[in-house]
């Protein structure tokens, strides 16, 4: 009874192949050897296409770093008034701090330990535009009688990521 069926189903999958289009010439005949390359083939294209886009990632990175040692566009004026402006919406809302900016880890000589562990001096590890932000508020901020915080945000893989500088009143 069984071998009925498997005779069965061997001689519709042969009549649907049949009427199936052409087959391009060798399809009909193939080895272990050959699935092996082509999967061999299949995997080199997908590790190509990740360094790929790898490199790309890499190069995107390499420019927003490049940024953040730029020195910035704006006078001091006009991140005060900026600033200003996130401030009122701020207390508006009834907040008591700000946040004002956001860098990667990798700005701090000890990509963020002492800001993570509430070390005393953690503004010496600043490099680029983080450093430039830290003396922004201790020249023009700190006298108006605002304070700053600086914590990391998120910790990919269990370790410090971004880090945030908050401006803070009470």
């Amino acid at each position: 009874m069984l071998g009925r069926w498997w005779e069965a189903e061997l001689g519709k999958e042969q009549m649907s192949e049949n009427r199936s289009a052409t087959q391009p010439a060798g399809a009909g005949t193939f080895s272990a050897a050959d699935i092996k390359r082509r999967m061999a083939d299949r995997e080199a294209a997908k590790a190509a296409e990740e360094l790929r886009h790898m490199q790309d990632q890499e190069e995107k990175q390499k420019a927003v770093m490049a940024e953040f040692y730029k020195p910035p566009e704006r006078t001091a004026e006009q991140l005060l008034e900026l600033v200003m402006q996130l401030v009122n919406r701020a207390a508006e809302r009834g907040q008591s701090e700000v946040q004002v900016y956001r860098f990667p880890n990798s700005l701090c000589t000890d990509r963020g330990r002492r800001i993570n562990n509430s070390e005393p001096e953690w503004e010496k590890t600043l490099e680029g535009r983080p450093k430039l932000g830290y003396e922004f508020w201790h020249d023009h901020l700190r006298p108006l009688g605002f304070g700053l915080k600086a914590e990391v945000l998120e910790y990919p893989g269990g370790k410090p990521g971004d880090i945030g500088f908050f401006l803070t009143w009470k």
